[in-house]
């Protein structure tokens, strides 16, 4: 998808056609949907507050971007 050149996964994130958004959120949602939250600032706060929590989401992305658009993930400062 990224022809070789760096792109942050946000960015990935947006251009992705809406169907596959859809099924990234579908993914993602599978983790939060038992949470006990009402809005979105209030998502963040349990999301920020729990580690294990960012590492599950996370896995959820990157495995996303590798899996599905066979993208190399890099980690950087």
């Amino acid at each position: 998808m990224t022809s070789g050149q760096f792109k942050p996964i946000p960015q990935i994130i947006m251009e992705l056609p809406p169907n596959e958004q859809q099924q990234l959120f579908n993914e993602a949602f599978a983790i939060i949907r038992d949470l006990d939250w009402m809005d979105v600032v209030q998502l963040t706060v349990l999301v920020m507050r729990n580690g294990a929590l960012q590492q599950k989401l996370a896995s959820v992305v990157v495995n996303y971007v590798t899996r599905m658009l066979h993208a190399k993930v890099q980690y950087g400062d």
